[in-house]
């Protein structure tokens, strides 16, 4: 007996008669009616989410923007929702009507735009009342409760949308503010450079202004050593005037050895006279030394005053101005004074020389006339006091002159080292001023300052400075195309799993004969193969032809199912040929093992634990992964090895369908009449 010839007679047996023919065509249908009609029902479901009535209510009152234009988001956010037609949208007056709806089942949900939506949209402009902008959603789960998913996905997109045109509009502003902050800077920049500019053009009047001090006050110290030595000539002075008035006293007392001194007094009259020329001439000096320290004086102010016009800091009209007050000061300064009290001593110095040369002549004519000399000897003695008393206000004069010199001395002095602490001040003033004019240039250009097209890009980089690049290397075309793979799968198992409740796995006549028992087992296998060969190509076709699933390697997707019912139908039909009834519950519980851990819908390694290992051992999530490259055109080089897995367990089935063959061959009481058939 070949193997063949099993497969054939186990087939002629099915299909005997119209009932059995009506059977094999009802379980090769089986897939199609879980695996195609399920994808069918579910193949595109967000596309028709606009069947779904929803609640919209808006009750946004609009605010003013931070520009004074009229902002109503709320209105714009509902239109643009209406517009996308996602939902189907149906407006309501109010939120208790909105609630009352999705309560009653009336809306899927609501979704409600609160009154103060556009203002809170706004606040963040101010610093004291920015607040969230709310959107409300009310959903039910008796409803849908995946319905609360897809619309959390809605608001999201819809929160990311608002928040992004808000964030835009805001960094719009905060961008604008850097610009108007970097042209305040640059203008301040340039301010602190034009008052660097002219705090140095004030230094370097200062200079200017500390050289001409420095010379008033060196021109000062030597007026008054002038007037010193000017002083003591008139002490000298005075004392020889008293000196000469004592002595023509004495001289008159004594007229009457007159005679005998006539010659005598005649030599000393010459000495007197020529004494007087000397002071005389020392007069004339010290006048003319005060007069050019008077001139020196104003010389080295008109010199200060034009070096100042020259540098700005004076003007021509504050410097005459200056020069007048000067001329003032010193016409009625105790130096004029003083200076004028010795010129008009020197006059009298003057006479002095003229009358003791006029004593002189006397003394000579003395000799010849007592009676003359006596009378010009008194009025020689009256001239000597008459000088005394000059001589003594020249020197009161003097001193007042000199006490006003030390004044301008001191007064000159000052105004020097004010000079200099003007000068310094001045320099430290264009330092710190050139410093602040290139530290604000150096913060003018560390200010960003974008243009319209920098800002508009900027703005929206900052509004949503994250973006996703999505890289699908393989990707589903729809949400049905998403779950083929593991409904296909689990169709074919299904499929495969029904054909043992009208096939049997090994026939009695077979384990009756004398064939080898892996020929018994292949024979008896090899009916499964064959319609689970047509359940799977039957599958294939509808799904690809009638849904439009288009795998991305057609070909390549059937063989792959072809070796998917190798694999079932071998470990199908083996389990239930060595457990037989029982064998059936192994099957579904393997099937329900698989349902969990094959990774169909969540990702397999979100399962718990133990359903690892499941997911490991068994064949379907292996299956589920491979028809996903076929049909989404990923990587295949899993293809190779995942068929050799399937080989490997089409080879454990026939291992346990041989081995349920050597078991059934030795026929008990339990095989004639069984405790349980299924």
């Amino acid at each position: 007996m070949t193997v063949l010839r099993l497969a054939r007679s186990e087939l002629k047996r099915m299909t005997g008669g119209l009932l059995p023919k009506l059977t094999i065509l009802a379980l090769t249908m089986v897939p199609l009616l879980y695996g195609a009609v399920y994808l069918y029902a579910n193949w595109d479901p967000y596309g028709n989410l606009d069947h779904l009535d929803a609640a919209l209510v808006v009750e946004d009152s609009g605010a003013t923007a931070s520009d004074g234009s009229h902002l109503s988001a709320g209105t714009k956010v509902a239109d643009s929702l209406v517009e996308g037609n996602v939902f189907h949208w149906v407006p309501v007056d109010s939120t208790a009507e909105a609630d009352q709806g999705v309560s009653d089942g009336k809306y899927a949900f609501a979704l409600k735009i609160p009154k103060d939506f556009s203002a809170n949209l706004v606040s963040p402009g101010s610093f004291d009342s920015a607040s969230k902008a709310m959107l409300n959603v009310t959903t039910n789960d008796a409803n849908n409760y995946l319905l609360s998913t897809i619309v959390d996905k809605l608001t999201t997109s819809v929160h990311s949308t608002v928040a992004t045109e808000v964030g835009e509009e805001t960094a719009n502003q905060l961008l604008t503010g850097f610009g108007t902050i970097h042209t305040r800077m640059v203008k301040a920049a340039e301010g602190a450079g034009q008052l660097a500019g002219g705090v140095a053009g004030l230094r370097d009047g200062t200079v200017t202004l500390h050289e001409g001090t420095t010379g008033l006050s060196s021109g000062a110290s030597e007026l008054y050593a002038g007037q010193l030595k000017l002083r003591d000539g008139a002490n000298q002075l005075t004392d020889g005037a008293g000196q000469l008035s004592s002595g023509l006293s004495t001289l008159k007392d004594k007229t009457a050895s007159l005679p005998t001194d006539s010659q005598t007094l005649a030599n000393g009259a010459a000495r007197v006279a020529a004494g007087n020329a000397q002071l005389n001439t020392k007069v004339q000096d010290v006048a003319a030394q005060l007069d050019a320290a008077d001139q020196g004086l104003r010389t080295r102010v008109i010199e200060s005053n034009t070096r100042l016009i020259a540098s700005g800091v004076l003007t021509q009209e504050q410097a005459d101005s200056i020069l007048a007050d000067f001329d003032a000061v010193a016409a009625s300064s105790p130096v004029a004074a003083a200076k004028t009290k010795i010129q008009t001593d020197a006059a009298q110095i003057q006479q002095l020389a003229d009358g003791a040369e006029a004593v002189s002549v006397g003394a000579a004519q003395l000799a010849a006339s007592t009676p003359a000399l006596r009378d010009a000897i008194q009025q020689t003695s009256s001239g000597a006091d008459q000088l005394h008393t000059g001589a003594a206000t020249l020197a009161t004069g003097g001193q007042a002159a000199l006490d006003g010199t030390a004044a301008l001395v001191d007064g000159a002095r000052k105004l020097d080292a004010g000079a200099a602490q003007l000068e310094e001040g001045a320099g430290t003033a264009a330092d710190g001023s050139r410093t602040l004019a290139d530290e604000i240039g150096k913060g003018a250009g560390q200010v960003p300052n974008p243009d319209d097209a920098q800002k508009s890009n900027l703005s929206r980089v900052m509004a949503d400075p994250v973006a996703v690049s999505n890289v699908s290397q393989a990707k589903a075309d729809s949400y049905g195309a998403g779950l083929a793979p593991f409904f296909l799968t689990l169709a074919l198992w299904i499929g495969i799993f029904m054909l043992v409740q009208a096939m049997r796995p090994i026939t009695r006549r077979a384990l009756a004969s004398n064939a080898p028992s892996w020929k018994i087992a292949l024979g008896g296998w090899l009916p499964f193969l064959a319609v689970s060969v047509v359940q799977a190509t039957l599958l294939t076709l509808v799904v690809n032809l009638a849904l439009g699933l288009n795998p991305a390697h057609p070909v390549l997707t059937w063989l792959f199912m072809l070796a998917a019912a190798m694999a079932f139908s071998a470990i199908i039909q083996g389990v239930v040929a060595l457990l037989g009834s029982p064998g059936k519950l192994v099957v579904l519980i393997l099937l329900v093992l698989q349902l969990v851990s094959s990774g169909g819908t969540f990702p397999w390694q979100t399962t718990p634990q133990p359903l690892h290992v499941i997911h490991e051992i068994l064949p379907m999530g292996y299956v589920v992964t491979g028809m996903r490259h076929l049909i989404y055109g990923a990587d295949l080089s899993m293809i190779v090895p995942t068929v050799a897995g399937l080989l490997g367990y089409t080879l454990l089935g026939t291992v346990l369908s041989t081995l349920a063959v050597r078991k059934n061959k030795y026929w008990t009481l339990k095989t004639l009449k069984p405790e349980i058939a299924v």
